[in-house]
């Protein structure tokens, strides 16, 4: 059965896209710890990180770097945390999340769905920072 990503990948699911190249894809999370909170993942579906062949987690690790940076010069007063939790969804992904401590990081704490509105903000500010590269 395909996951929520592999929908999102094949486009059979909407999504806020961040970026994508032809291995990974970056989304923000639609119930999210942090403003700015982005999923990232590969496009093969693989319920675990550590599953991943050598090639898909080094290209996942990279491109995980890439958005990392972008979000950085997005929310230049955060630091940009990842966790791999491998419990929400059976697909292998990365949280990447601006944050200023690390209580910030508590993923059982209650989380309000991102809204249309604060989508697109959120997203014209990382493309925003993406043309200062």
């Amino acid at each position: 059965m395909s996951s929520i990503f592999s929908k999102i990948i094949q486009r059979e699911l909407p999504a806020y896209i961040v970026a994508e190249n032809e291995r990974n894809m970056a989304i923000l999370d639609i119930n999210p710890l942090a403003q700015g909170h982005v999923l990232v993942f590969p496009k093969v579906e693989v319920d675990k990180i550590y599953d991943l062949s050598s090639e898909d987690y080094t290209s996942l690790m990279l491109f995980s770097q890439q958005m990392s940076l972008l979000l950085q010069k997005a929310f230049l007063e955060k630091r940009i945390a990842m966790a791999v939790i491998g419990l929400e969804v059976p697909h292998a992904h990365i949280h990447l999340l601006p944050i200023t401590n690390p209580g910030e990081l508590n993923f059982t704490k209650a989380k309000t769905p991102l809204d249309s509105e604060t989508a697109a903000r959120v997203l014209a500010k990382i493309q925003s920072a993406e043309q200062q590269v």
